[in-house]
């Protein structure tokens, strides 16, 4: 999945945070519902202007920020108890 054909940023919507091409979607609000216990039925069911291929593309946009070494770095270094 090409998550980049669907997720974008623009500093003019929702504050520059990534959201699904074309929408007021962003990837936070997805992961949000998911973490809720949200399905992907009641998602698309609830947001019909979304597609599968959208939720595909948000999970693809969030793996591909875990592997930025430079996040984990960021992450790592700001443990519970631990002064960054």
């Amino acid at each position: 999945m090409d998550w980049q054909e669907r997720i974008v940023a623009n500093p003019e919507t929702l504050f520059g945070r990534p959201h699904i091409k074309g929408t007021r979607t962003g990837v936070e609000c997805i992961l949000d519902l998911m973490a809720s216990g949200w399905r992907e039925a009641q998602i698309l069911e609830s947001y019909p202007h979304l597609q599968r291929e959208d939720l595909l593309a948000v999970f693809a946009f969030v793996r591909d920020c875990l592997k930025d070494e430079a996040w984990i770095m960021r992450a790592t270094i700001r443990r519970p108890g631990i002064e960054a």
